[in-house]
């Protein structure tokens, strides 16, 4: 039998009085994070059900997540997702059409200022 290798990711939400999350912390088990725990103002995490091709989702931000943090998180998560699809597929016109949405989205959030 072959073995196999595993690797484990904790992630641990400290929450307030009202249930709502104040902390999020992080930990892998694998470099480059081996054994640091990390701070996090906000997560979203997708796992995708092969049997019932779905995804199953989890967005969670710390009540004290400024809408100016969140603006740029959703712009970095956008550019990843459409690198991400990129590798994935190699659709390089969907890819690119995802970037330019990413781009569009800062400049209306004013991450990057507008180009005329």
């Amino acid at each position: 039998m072959a073995s196999s290798k595993s690797s484990k990711i904790t992630i641990t939400v400290e929450l307030d009085e009202d249930q709502k999350p104040e902390n999020i912390i992080w930990q892998a088990d694998a470099p480059p994070q081996e054994g640091k725990s990390q701070q996090a103002k906000a997560m979203f995490l997708s796992l995708f059900d092969g049997e019932a091709k779905d995804t199953m989702k989890l967005d969670l931000w710390t009540k004290d997540f400024q809408l100016a943090e969140m603006d740029r998180f959703v712009f970095h998560s956008l550019r990843a997702m459409a690198d991400a699809y990129l590798k994935g597929t190699n659709n390089k016109e969907l890819a690119n059409d995802m970037q330019k949405f990413a781009h569009y989205f800062a400049e209306e959030t004013e991450i990057i200022p507008k180009q005329d």
